[in-house]
């Protein structure tokens, strides 16, 4: 008796001390199934409580009488499936009729708190399916990559969502952009890591670093093409869209419209071509797009007006090219002069990290999700790399980029230098690295030998 006490004992004295230190590791243990248990129990008078029944059918109600049976309860919706996941659950249901998922999304907080889950998010799968997917723990206070994520052309994992799921920067999807964030807020991680994931892409990386190139250059291995301030920008740019000009030459010469092949096979894109002629695509970061807006003199305005011009037409005219914009700024707003709300607007993706003031999160989401705007001003300072990612779409979620050094970054792109591909247009900006160091070169140096 007294050992299965001590055995019990144990056995909270590790739990407790697991959920206060390692909460991932307490959720796989016990967490799991305590909640799965819970969500199980409660599920009836809870759905009730939240007011997501329905009454019976009135065939039921009177059947229940012919038969001098008791009233049937309310119902709610039906389990589909309950899918356990290494950060929470995962609970599918069917509505049932006159039931709304609205319904479900505002009584997410309420399910929180009923079932005893750090958070509730649902979305709607299709008509009458609903998808509750439920964290038992802060998923963004360590952030955990998954081991395995399935590779993915242009689909790059860069952020961990505060469902527990990975937050994809999808290029084909999302062709364009933005993302801002005051000082130390963790807008250099957050590109980091897209800069160490598309590093394993066949694709060509080119940077516009006007900070003299602190940000990009230690980099510069992996990359086709970088320009460290605003006047090779101009020539970097304007040699794109030249590039652009010419893919989209190539598109027309092999576009194959003939009456025997089928319209799907048309070539619209650099990604309907053949692969053995396709170009290779680019992706084109800006670490600080406020550096290219902003002038003092007239040369410097004429130069500004250029740059956002080809930017314009970067962002207008390149998804069929291959061509992405990733803009980065502390803001983006009217006040960088004509021109910038008009390239803001070709930019769909959009995240925001903390920032000063609220004018510069309605920059970000303002046109898009108003309701974004709120929960970016929020960001604390004490929690570097949390953001808000949105789409025009509207939707929004809370992100958060695991850290990664620059020391780590670096290393990544070494190891991918191979991949930096060679793109005629772009020749003249291939940054000048020095080879490698030999793996098998000597650490030290030889002492030479004395008589």
């Amino acid at each position: 008796m007294t050992g299965s006490l001590v055995t019990l004992l144990l056995v909270v004295v590790t739990a407790l001390i697991l959920r206060w230190r390692r909460p991932a590791w307490y959720w796989m243990t016990f967490g799991v199934t305590l909640a799965a248990l819970r969500v199980a129990v409660r599920y009836a008078s809870v759905m009730d409580a939240c007011g997501l029944t329905v009454p019976p059918a009135r065939w039921r109600l009177s059947l229940a009488r012919m038969t001098n049976r008791p009233v049937p309860e309310s119902r709610a919706p039906r389990i589909l499936r309950l899918r356990p996941t290494r950060t929470g659950l995962v609970l599918r249901i069917k509505l049932r009729p006159g039931q709304d998922a609205f319904d479900v999304a505002s009584a997410t907080d309420r399910l929180r708190h009923s079932f005893g889950m750090y958070g509730v998010t649902s979305r709607e799968l299709r008509s009458g399916i609903v998808e509750l997917r439920m964290t038992g723990y802060d998923v963004l206070r360590r952030v955990q990559m998954p081991a395995e994520i399935g590779p993915a052309p242009m689909r790059i994992p860069v952020a961990l969502r505060e469902d527990g799921s990975v937050h994809y920067r999808d290029y084909r999807a999302v062709p364009h952009g933005l993302t801002l964030g005051a000082t130390e807020s963790g807008k250099s991680v957050y590109q980091r890591n897209l800069v160490a994931g598309l590093a394993a892409h066949d694709v060509a990386l080119v940077g516009i670093d006007c900070k003299q190139g602190v940000e990009l250059f230690p980099l510069a291995r992996r990359f086709s093409a970088l320009a460290d301030n605003p006047d090779t920008a101009l020539e970097l740019l304007e040699a794109l869209v030249q590039h652009m000009e010419d893919v989209y030459q190539l598109i027309r010469s092999a576009q194959r419209i003939t009456v025997d092949v089928p319209d799907a096979d048309i070539a619209a894109d650099i990604w309907d071509l053949p692969a053995d002629i396709r170009p290779t695509p680019v992706v084109v970061l800006v670490d600080e797009v406020a550096e290219l807006a902003l002038f003092a003199t007239k040369g410097e305005e004429k130069r500004r007006d250029r740059i956002v011009t080809a930017l314009v037409r970067l962002a207008q005219l390149g998804r069929a090219s291959g061509i992405y914009l990733e803009i980065c700024g502390q803001r983006f707003g009217s006040e960088l002069g004509k021109g910038i709300t008009m390239l803001r607007a070709q930019l769909t993706g959009r995240t925001a990290h903390r920032v000063n003031d609220e004018s510069s999160a309605n920059m970000a989401f303002g046109d898009i999700a108003p309701d974004a705007v709120l929960a970016a001003i929020q960001i604390p300072t004490d929690v570097p790399g949390l953001a808000v990612s949105g789409d025009s779409a509207g939707g929004w979620t809370r992100i958060r980029a695991p850290h990664t050094s620059l020391r780590q970054a670096v290393n990544i792109c070494n190891r991918h230098a191979d991949r930096a591909s060679d793109v005629p247009a772009l020749a003249a900006f291939r940054p000048a690295v020095a080879p490698l160091a030999s793996a098998t070169a000597p650490l030290t140096k030889a002492a030479p030998t004395t008589a």
